[in-house]
């Protein structure tokens, strides 16, 4: 087994453990770069939020 895959293997348990977690940090930040912003970027912060959101229910398995 590689190093790469011993890494592999620590995130996709780390992602099974606290998948719930990561995608509410993903939520949180999210509010407040909008909060921050204005919503000026509502729409790219929505965007990289669902693609998180997704990654991260894709890569727990």
């Amino acid at each position: 087994m590689s190093i790469f895959d011993d890494i592999k293997g620590k995130a996709e348990g780390l992602v099974n453990d606290h998948g719930d977690a990561i995608k509410g940090g993903v939520e949180n930040v999210g509010d407040w770069v909008d909060e921050k912003t204005g919503d000026k970027y509502k729409d790219h912060v929505d965007s990289v939020q669902q693609a998180a959101t997704k990654f991260v229910n894709g890569a727990a398995k």
